[in-house]
């Protein structure tokens, strides 16, 4: 099967995110110190849930700016200031509103990637959520500064975003399987 150029650009953006992606959470899992973040052998379940939690905050605060860019557009619109209800989004919001679902599937996504690592996780292992959560803001970002460019444009952020949302639920799963 042939590939047209955007599905061999997507394919090439999505290649680099995981090139970035894997160096990025092996050296900072292997080199940062779980001390930075209070985790310990000690901590609890509900400690280990509290410290996702906590870490998640720029999720919520990535997705809170996807709403806050939709309304602001929205009351400046005439034509969508009825709301969504009454017909498909204006030129004036069709990306921001776009962005806004994509980013709240990817966060609903993430934030239960990582509270159940938070429970197969053992304290200093924990380390990867604070790391998946750069990975995913970052990805946002990127995805956020291509997505008028077109898929192969915004495919390295959403390949940054959604991969190691993947790994980390295909971790979990392995964990539990090993009988974490």
């Amino acid at each position: 099967m042939a590939f047209d150029s955007e599905q061999l650009g997507i394919l090439r953006g999505s290649a680099l995110a995981l090139a970035f992606a894997l160096p990025a959470a092996g050296a900072g899992y292997t080199w940062l110190p779980a001390k930075w973040f209070g985790l310990s052998d000690a901590m609890t379940m509900g400690d280990q849930i509290a410290f996702a939690l906590k870490a998640d905050l720029l999720l919520f605060v990535w997705l809170a700016w996807c709403v806050r860019a939709v309304s602001k557009r929205r009351f400046r619109s005439p034509v969508d200031r009825k709301g969504s209800a009454f017909g498909p989004p204006s030129e004036a919001i069709a990306i921001p509103a776009a962005m806004l679902q994509n980013s709240l599937e990817q966060t609903v996504l993430a934030f239960g990637a990582h509270l159940v690592l938070a429970t197969v996780l053992q304290g200093p292992e924990l380390v990867i959520i604070p790391l998946l959560v750069v990975l995913y803001v970052v990805g946002r970002v990127t995805f956020s500064l291509g997505y008028s460019q077109g898929a192969a444009r915004r495919s390295f952020g959403m390949a940054l975003t959604a991969a190691p949302t993947i790994a980390s639920y295909v971790v979990a799963a392995g964990l539990m399987i090993a009988g974490r």
